[in-house]
């Protein structure tokens, strides 16, 4: 196993009837096979001990009073900090009654690590439309975690794969929004925030971002759509002003190829599915969210609940790995460049 060198990772538990719980099972149990990061599960315990039963996986678990004691029981037992649901947590079927528990997991884990108490917040997936039925009204994660963090913070999506880098503009709308929303100072902000990041988070002294078109053929100069005229290309003209490493728009077809995929650091998609069909169709299993434009390091597994798999121990953890993985670099990288928000756990640094 390895530390971050920071305090323990936080992770969320996700929809309970989901496979949130048999990720953090699986990752706990191949600690020494992934060299997994020190974390702490906000979640039910009896919950995470029944689904390991279900299973018959040996994973012990022990319910820690601070996140600090994480570090010490680590090694031998999976540490976890109590968030008890009321309802029901069968898998495959989720219960509404939990909604108020999965809500108070993320702001446990966002209070956690704002406190310094945590180094990262890696999310497990949840069900956002039990959610949207007991009244949450976030579209997802990412704008909960902004509202959390407060302090006027305009988080961005990126989703990290080992051959690519994409960041859509617009992220949670349906399509016909999507393009209506769009515009240039979005645009501005969404490239000098990824921008800030490659550098920051990523290590990367100088990136080169790709700007992809909105329209076919970038619009063809104006006869299938003028928003490449309008109001991308102003966009890519005042960020090469500002002196940053930009290009397009370019037609989002010829972007994603191996050949093309050598020649920037990331993509600056204009809307969600833009993004996220070349990057998980280049690697699926292995993408990443990582939520840019936060006071804290946050990540995610980029996939769903998987309901129909839920409890049969089938489901595919590398996802998770990796967000536990790039949460840690992400960390370590801002604890080397001393940026605020990051402290080093005091005790034992090694589990």
């Amino acid at each position: 196993m390895k530390s971050t060198g920071s305090q323990p990772l936080v992770v969320t538990m996700g929809e309970p009837a989901g496979i949130g719980g048999e990720l953090v099972l699986k990752a706990w149990l191949g600690r020494e096979k992934w060299q997994t990061p020190c974390f702490f599960v906000v979640d039910d315990p009896s919950r995470l001990q029944r689904l390991a039963d279900r299973l018959e996986w040996h994973v012990p678990i022990v319910s820690i009073e601070d996140p600090q004691s994480a570090v010490d029981v680590f090694s031998s037992a999976l540490p976890v900090l109590a968030q008890h649901l009321p309802g029901s947590s069968t898998p495959g079927h989720p219960d509404a009654a939990n909604a108020p528990a999965v809500i108070g997991a993320i702001r446990e884990a966002t209070s956690l690590v704002m406190a310094g108490q945590a180094s990262a917040v890696v999310t497990n997936p949840i069900n956002k439309q039990v959610l949207y039925e007991t009244g949450f009204t976030f579209p997802g994660h990412t704008e909960f975690l902004a509202e959390l963090a407060g302090d006027a913070s305009e988080p961005v999506m990126m989703l990290v794969c080992p051959d690519l880098k994409v960041i859509p503009v617009t992220v949670h709308l349906a399509l016909i929004d999507a393009i209506r929303a769009l515009n240039k100072s979005q645009i501005v902000t969404t490239v000098k925030t990824a921008a800030a990041a490659m550098v920051r988070d990523f290590g990367i002294d100088r990136p080169h971002l790709a700007v992809a078109a909105l329209n076919p053929h970038a619009g063809e100069g104006g006869y299938l759509g003028n928003e490449e005229i309008d109001v991308i290309a102003p966009a890519v003209a005042e960020l090469k002003a500002h002196g940053l490493s930009v290009s397009g728009p370019t037609p989002a077809d010829t972007l994603f190829h191996e050949r093309a995929r050598q020649t920037y650091d990331a993509v600056i998609c204009m809307y969600h599915d833009q993004a996220l069909l070349p990057a998980k169709t280049i690697d699926f299993s292995n993408g990443v969210n990582v939520t840019l434009g936060l006071p804290f390091v946050r990540t995610s597994p980029d996939h769903g609940t998987a309901f129909e798999i839920a409890g049969t121990g089938v489901a595919d953890e590398t996802s998770f790995i990796s967000a536990l993985s790039i949460a840690a670099q992400i960390v370590e990288r801002r604890i080397g460049n001393n940026q605020p928000g990051i402290q080093r756990a005091t005790g034992s640094q090694r589990v």
